[in-house]
């Protein structure tokens, strides 16, 4: 049974008490109730990245249940190390939340790491992190993976005659968020929930947004293929696609009816720009043999690299390297 007490009543023993059973132990040596946790790195290298989740600038709990922020925790910290090549092994989460939150919220947010765990990376563990107070909820996460004895796959390596290749969809998640706008918001601009939870039955692109399921287990498959390059296509695919090409040196031409059939209907303005996707956009040798779908998630290619001046192009005009900038509102 769900605990109705709010963190104020119950206390941060108590409310970890209730927490921590739920969470996934994963293949750590010591987990969560010593002071660091203690976790394997076979090759002797490890990859580790960290993001964190604000409620107004990146969440609003009218439209979001606990669940799905845990969901989403998952979703958008583990595919970066996909991005990476690598098979994720731990996370460590940090949440700071008001006293007035209940508990409950607390175990389905838990609930919620433990099924996205459990759906996107089977074996990954919730290792350890840190609960405090704050006057709107921040959820931090730190990620860790497994290069299992390969190279890191860099944004660096992307090389002329190699083609480009995205793995999942593009343009759902921002198309998403854009009805939410639209269509779940009162009359002084804060989120409606029973508009929300109305729009989400009809429209499973609101799903995109609020809890995402990204191709967390094609990131290792990939690297063995040879992707030469990769990236989590979170701020837009022009943007992240410009990462590509500056880092490699290379410019990246993408097809506009490739990246249509990769929006699946989102418009192709979302597909570009809007970001939030979580997709994998690589670049792999040409002539690799590539599957049609990695854990269904869709595979597909959209372009090429050839070399030029560091830019993106699209069906041969220049794409402009536009997309979510969280201090620039007019990108």
């Amino acid at each position: 049974m769900a605990d109705e007490r709010t963190l104020g009543e119950a206390g941060e023993l108590e409310a970890l008490a209730r927490i921590l059973p739920l969470l996934p132990s994963g293949e750590a040596i010591v987990g969560p109730g010593d002071d660091a946790a203690v976790v394997p790195a076979p090759d002797g290298r490890f990859v580790v990245t960290t993001d964190t989740m604000l409620e107004g600038a990146d969440f609003r709990l009218g439209w979001s249940t606990w669940h799905d922020l845990g969901w989403k925790a998952v979703a958008t910290n583990l595919i970066d190390v996909a991005a990476m090549g690598a098979r994720p092994t731990s996370l460590v989460v940090a949440l700071a939340v008001p006293p007035s939150t209940r508990v409950a919220d607390l175990e389905a947010l838990a609930q919620g790491l433990a099924d996205g765990v459990a759906a996107m990376a089977p074996g990954c563990g919730v290792v350890g992190g840190d609960l405090g107070t704050a006057p709107h909820a921040v959820i931090a996460v730190t990620a860790f993976g497994d290069l299992e004895g390969r190279d890191a796959v860099l944004r660096s390596g992307a090389r002329p005659g190699d083609e480009v290749w995205v793995v999942g969809r593009l343009g759902h998640a921002g198309a998403g968020l854009a009805r939410l706008f639209a269509d779940a918001v009162d009359e002084d601009g804060e989120a409606d929930a029973d508009a929300a939870a109305r729009l989400r039955e009809a429209d499973p692109r609101i799903d995109a947004q609020l809890a995402p399921v990204s191709p967390v287990a094609a990131g290792a498959r990939l690297a063995r293929l040879g992707a030469t390059a990769m990236l989590d296509v979170s701020d837009g695919l022009a943007l992240d696609a410009a990462r590509i090409a500056r880092a490699s040196g290379v410019r990246i031409t993408l097809d506009a009816a490739a990246v249509a059939s990769a929006a699946e209907g989102a418009p192709l303005e979302a597909a570009l720009h809007a970001g939030e996707d979580h997709a994998l956009l690589l670049a792999v040798p040409r002539g690799t043999a590539m599957p049609a779908e990695l854990g269904g998630h869709a595979v597909r290619r959209i372009g090429a690299v050839e070399a030029g001046d560091p830019s993106v192009q699209l069906s041969g005009s220049p794409l402009p390297p536009r997309g979510w900038d969280p201090y620039r509102r007019d990108r």
